[in-house]
């Protein structure tokens, strides 16, 4: 399989890439969802908002680096016979997906550092606060952070309900594709 994505599929590159997003998003999600019942005595009350901005952070360097080799790559074109609307909404939802991650991001950067401490990232290094000051900066960026989040993963779920109609009803290789099989009519169908 090539690095590079051709005409008819995605390279390894761009499998990897995705894959590796894929259940960090929807962890660092549950994990969000489930901080926000923790109380001060709680065991991970200081170790689940450390966890979730490590990995966010390390997310985004992932999402720019997806970004960047996708302004380098081509995708894919859409399956033969899907109608034109179809390849349009998927692109805008796609467009949508990085924009959300990006925004979301941006937002939990503004939460964490309204005190002006830098974000420890596993204890490998420290993000500088350089944005802080902003009246109610951490109340307003949280509100901002979970609306966005809600809508991820309205979008990501309205993502993967349509690769599996891609898959078992239109009967294509959309979702193939993106587990590395080849989309031509070859034995790895």
């Amino acid at each position: 399989m090539s690095a590079r994505n051709s005409d008819t599929d995605y390279g390894w590159v761009a499998i990897a890439l995705h894959w590796l997003m894929a259940p960090a998003i929807i962890g660092l999600f549950f994990l969000g969802w489930w901080m926000r019942s923790l109380t001060y005595y709680d065991a991970w009350y200081r170790e689940g908002p450390a966890l979730h901005k490590s990995i966010g952070l390390l997310l985004l360097a992932i999402l720019l680096v997806r970004l960047l080799w996708k302004l380098a790559n081509t995708g894919p074109a859409a399956e033969p016979g899907t109608p034109r609307w179809q390849a349009h909404a998927a692109r805008w939802i796609h467009g949508a997906l990085y924009l959300l991650l990006l925004a979301i991001m941006v937002a939990g950067y503004l939460i964490s550092t309204a005190d002006g401490h830098p974000i420890e990232v596993f204890n490998w290094f420290s993000v500088p606060a350089t944005i802080q000051g902003i009246a109610h900066q951490e109340d307003i960026a949280g509100q901002v952070h979970k609306l966005l989040a809600w809508t991820l993963m309205a979008l990501v779920t309205l993502h993967g309900l349509a690769a599996l109609k891609h898959h078992f009803i239109d009967r294509d290789a959309t979702l193939r594709r993106m587990l590395g099989r080849r989309s031509g009519g070859s034995a790895a169908n």
